[in-house]
């Protein structure tokens, strides 16, 4: 077939009969029409417009107007298409046709979860470690210089360790190293309650250790965690999984095996026992909730809490007879003794801070199980460094509790996992 126009020369419509027979060839489709079914070329419509040579019939042959049923179908395959699974699943990931995998369409929510998963994993080992050598400095002090006064000193070594604190803090704040607001009332009265449960900590720990044997001071600790993570739930809507709670159990179920021997108490331990439950779960969470809304750097809260510390106890300290306890024995004015609570003061420091740092980024459940579990290496390192026995029941307690400290480290392991498969797919 030819195609002539009578408005172009001759040697134009040559070009323009070679040009389309040329496209007419390579493509064709099949249409149904009023007289049957024929086969036309499938061209672009610039073909037309760039050879006005074409007639407009010849251009409706070329593209016919689509019908509304044919709309119709080609929007419902559109939806279709959106609707097939495969379709979804590259709308979630990117396709690399070059190495032939899946890229993750919003990688940064993957990268800030593991961001925070690495954070909580540094605050837990920061504060296990100057948890494990605090508790080693002050056994070293107890056992060295304990027997040199006429009563114990557990509350005035307190003391001591917040003054030598508020140096360090002090100190990095001349310097330049840190910085934090000055003192006002409004962050005191806010902070007051954390001192107050600290406060009430300490005496019912001390009261519940002189009604009650060891192994039942275990048992309740552990009983404290599990009211820790109840109210981590309620006040601050915690996620608590199922295995978290079996490693609960786990780990109640050993300390009750292993002082199964040992249970002997008082209405009176009972007491002190429930009453330092309820004062530790109370220091844990208004913790975090101090750290959430006092508009303090971790230094500054440092420095607010162990000021507070030394209001409270050393009144404390004086009505217990420790205050004049020391100042009459003249055996603790020694530069020894002094270098040894100065360490203990140091390691204080950074004890605070990482126990702050450890609330607020991981929370107080784990904040309380990474502290029940600090008992293992203070066990294994008293045995070689102060020669302290470990018994049968205690090497069985050591076991369960690692036990349940993997579990629940599987738990929140599978949490975080689980949080970056959502982050992904968001």
């Amino acid at each position: 077939m030819q195609y002539t126009s009578n408005m172009a020369p001759r040697g134009e419509e040559d070009n323009t009969s070679n040009a389309f027979r040329d496209v007419e060839m390579a493509t064709t489709s099949t249409t149904t029409t009023a007289t049957g079914t024929e086969e036309i070329p499938h061209m672009s419509s610039n073909i037309g417009d760039s050879h006005p040579g074409l007639s407009p019939r010849r251009r409706d042959r070329l593209h016919p107007p689509s019908s509304s049923s044919d709309k119709q179908q080609q929007q419902h395959d559109a939806h279709s298409h959106l609707m097939h699974p495969e379709f979804k699943q590259r709308d979630n990931h990117h396709h690399d046709h070059n190495n032939n995998n899946f890229v993750l369409k919003n990688p940064s929510k993957v990268v800030q979860v593991i961001s925070v998963q690495s954070k909580a994993v540094t605050a837990c080992a920061l504060y296990s470690f100057c948890s494990v050598a605090m508790v080693l400095t002050n056994k070293s002090l107890a056992s060295n210089y304990n027997d040199k006064a006429p009563t114990d000193l557990n509350i005035l070594l307190v003391v001591f360790q917040a003054i030598a604190a508020i140096l360090c803090v002090q100190l990095s704040k001349q310097m330049n190293w840190v910085d934090y607001p000055k003192l006002t009332w409004e962050v005191v009265r806010m902070w007051i309650p954390v001192n107050l449960f600290f406060c009430a900590m300490l005496f019912t720990g001390m009261a519940s250790l002189q009604h009650n044997s060891v192994p039942m001071v275990t048992i309740f600790k552990n009983i404290t965690n599990i009211m820790v993570a109840f109210g981590d739930f309620f006040f601050f809507n915690a996620l608590v999984e199922t295995l978290v709670i079996a490693s609960f159990a786990v780990t109640l179920g050993g300390a009750i095996a292993a002082a199964w021997n040992d249970i002997t108490s008082t209405w009176t331990g009972l007491f002190w026992m429930a009453a330092n439950c309820c004062s530790t779960a109370g220091y844990v969470l208004y913790m975090k909730f101090a750290t959430k809304h006092v508009k303090l750097s971790k230094f500054g809260m440092v420095y607010v809490n162990n000021i507070l510390c030394v209001v409270f106890l050393l009144p404390a300290a004086a009505l217990r007879g420790e205050v004049q306890a020391f100042l009459s024995t003249k055996a603790l004015h020694t530069l020894d003794y002094a270098g040894m609570n100065s360490v203990a003061g140091f390691m204080g420091f950074f004890l605070n801070f990482a126990a702050l740092n450890c609330v607020s980024a991981t929370g107080p459940t784990t904040y309380a199980v990474v502290g029940s579990l600090n008992k293992v290496p203070v066990a294994f390192l008293g045995y070689f460094m102060f020669d302290s026995a470990i018994t049968p029941q205690t090497w069985f307690f050591i076991c369960v509790s690692l036990c349940g400290g993997f579990l629940y480290s599987y738990a929140k392991i599978r949490q975080t996992k689980h949080s970056t498969q959502s982050g992904s797919s968001k």
